[in-house]
């Protein structure tokens, strides 16, 4: 019998993966810190492996994040008493028209791959308008 990921366990490896991205580190980056291979990591952001307590302690300390961040918004629980670490740039941007437009257009899109060129065009867009920084990693 096949043991199917939890959605918790699902939940928990987005927001690790989310704020990986959010630093801009590889799962490679992670794993190492971690004393992990990148295959690890990539089971724990896909939920097929559960965290345990003491390694999702040691990878919210790793993110620069509270424990209670990568429960946020979890299916089936109440998040109500803790106050969750918050971007305030992400906050300010789905605050303006134009951020709550893009970010409703763009989860409407349902082939991943035009998502991917869509994400790829703006990262585009803003590295020109940056100047030249490292590629994302999946």
């Amino acid at each position: 019998m096949t043991k199917l990921p939890n959605s918790i366990d699902k939940h928990v490896g987005s927001r690790v993966r989310m704020r990986r991205k959010t630093l801009r580190m590889t799962q490679t980056a992670l794993a190492n810190a971690l004393g992990l291979t990148f295959q690890q990591v990539q089971k724990y952001e896909k939920g097929a492996n559960r965290i345990g307590a003491g390694r999702l302690q040691h990878i919210a300390h790793f993110l620069q994040v509270p424990i209670e961040f990568l429960f946020d918004g979890a299916p089936g629980g109440s998040m109500k008493d803790i106050n969750p670490l918050t971007f305030d740039y992400v906050s300010d941007f789905v605050a303006t028209s134009d951020g709550l437009a893009l970010l409703k257009a763009f989860t409407q899109l349902k082939d991943t791959a035009m998502r991917r060129r869509v994400l790829n065009l703006v990262e585009q867009i803003s590295q020109q308008q940056r100047g030249p920084v490292a590629p994302l990693a999946a």
